[in-house]
């Protein structure tokens, strides 16, 4: 079995209201990854993920793209302390 991992992403642009959180719980959890999506304060929205890594790089692929009514301009990506979390939650 391989190693999990974590990471972190903070997605900017128009990604509040338009269902990007819901998107990334929907992707993640078909990419049997757990983590959180919440929205923060400054309009961005924040998303953990652990899981095997070449999943976390599908799950990065979609945070680019988002739903249909977003518009991404940007996301940054760190590493992570690995959290074991039972499923993928919307904060």
């Amino acid at each position: 079995m391989k190693r999990s991992e974590a990471k972190r992403w903070l997605i900017s642009g128009r990604v509040q209201g338009v269902g990007f959180r819901y998107f990334v719980q929907a992707k993640a959890t078909e990419l049997g990854l757990n983590g959180w999506a919440r929205n923060l304060d400054d309009g961005r929205v924040e998303v953990y993920a652990a899981g095997p890594p070449e999943r976390l790089s599908d799950l990065a692929a979609a945070l680019h793209i988002g739903p249909r009514m977003a518009d991404v301009r940007s996301v940054e990506e760190s590493e992570e302390a690995f959290q074991k979390l039972a499923g993928f939650s919307v904060r």
